[in-house]
């Protein structure tokens, strides 16, 4: 039986990246990443944890932005982390209306439990990182610990732990080892 591995979860919009209001950056142009996302990719990197994204983008299946835009977006965010040394393993976008009723949009952990099948994740052992009730709630239904990263969002579901930003979550599961 193979080992199975440690991984960070995280929404992107909030947490990862500015933005605008309620709405995700629809385009390239608008996509600005927060102080730190590089470093506290590599330092997760670095501890030997999987770095995925899980990210609702009902933007596309809603037509404000095209599948391309979003993968425009991305290749972006990767080239961005990789100049500080820092990468993810894999980054999975919803793309379905928000009441599709699909198993992938959070608060459904589906592209939590999919990636760890994939990559054979421990979710007792992995963490999922949010600004939403719905990034905390997919987290616990699919068994990892979870962070708030702190927001104007208002948040009902309590997380495990209460972070201001991305880097000071990377902080902190490193200690937590």
């Amino acid at each position: 039986m193979s080992v199975q591995k440690r991984a960070v979860f995280l929404d992107r919009d909030g947490v990862i990246n500015q933005s605008y209001g309620f709405r995700p950056p629809n385009n390239v142009s608008e996509f600005k990443l927060f102080p730190g996302v590089p470093e506290a990719i590599r330092h997760l990197n670095e501890a030997g944890f999987l770095v995925f994204v899980v990210t609702n983008q009902g933007g596309v299946g809603l037509g404000y932005m095209t599948e391309a835009e979003l993968d425009e977006i991305h290749a972006k965010l990767r080239t961005e982390v990789a100049a500080s040394g820092g990468y993810f393993d894999e980054i999975v976008a919803c793309i379905h209306k928000p009441r599709a009723g699909c198993s992938c949009r959070k608060p459904q952990p589906g592209m939590l439990t999919t990636l760890a099948v994939k990559h054979q994740v421990d979710l007792s052992r992995s963490y999922m990182i949010g600004d939403r009730d719905v990034d905390i709630e997919a987290g616990l239904a699919a068994g990892t610990t979870t962070i708030l990263i702190e927001s104007d969002e208002g948040t009902t579901v309590k997380a495990d732990y209460i972070c201001p930003s991305l880097l000071e979550a990377s902080k902190l599961i490193v200690s937590l080892g």
